[in-house]
């Protein structure tokens, strides 16, 4: 099967990852990495067995996480707004999380549907952590999923290479064609 699309084509700089467990959300994701700050997936971070945690509370704007413990050495799942995106990894670095995955939570805003350029907010700041944007409502999903089976966490594989993997065999979210 080839549609004229190529693997090429969809990954465009982009970063993939595999949500291992809970079986229910075993697809591979993508993510925009950050534009212009932090480390990089498959350097700074990488692992076959990693953690995403929902951050508590989600807009991460503060390091005074509610699960502070869970967060330290592994992926942080935080939602855009109320303050920058390096905030936000700088506040996860800060207790110890090895990673950042902003996603938004608005169903409402124009941009819902769109993977998020985030970029540095010209502070004297920075981070060591890699930073991707998550789809909406691949984060939506996520979260609500986790939480309606009372999960603390995912397993994820990060970063995943689909260089040689033919387009119509990557095991996308159903909700979310690429």
């Amino acid at each position: 099967m080839n549609d004229g699309v190529r693997t090429q084509d969809i990954i465009a700089g982009d970063v993939f990852f595999e949500i291992l467990e809970p079986s229910a959300l075993e697809y591979t994701y993508r993510l925009r990495p950050a534009k212009d700050f932090g480390g990089t997936f498959g350097i700074s971070y990488k692992s076959p067995q990693g953690k995403l945690v929902p951050a508590i509370p989600a807009d991460a704007c503060s390091s005074m996480f509610e699960n502070a413990d869970e967060l330290d050495g592994n992926i942080a799942l935080v939602e855009r707004g109320h303050c920058s995106f390096l905030t936000k990894a700088i506040n996860v670095e800060a207790i110890g999380g090895a990673a950042i995955i902003v996603t938004e939570y608005d169903t409402e805003i124009d941009d819902f549907d769109y993977y998020i350029e985030m970029v540095h907010d010209n502070s004297d700041r920075d981070t060591e952590i890699p930073a991707g944007f998550l789809h909406g409502k691949n984060g939506i999903i996520i979260r609500q999923t986790l939480k309606k089976m009372n999960l603390p966490y995912a397993i994820v594989n990060i970063p995943v290479n689909l260089t040689f993997i033919q387009p119509h065999m990557i095991n996308q979210p159903p909700w979310l064609p690429w």
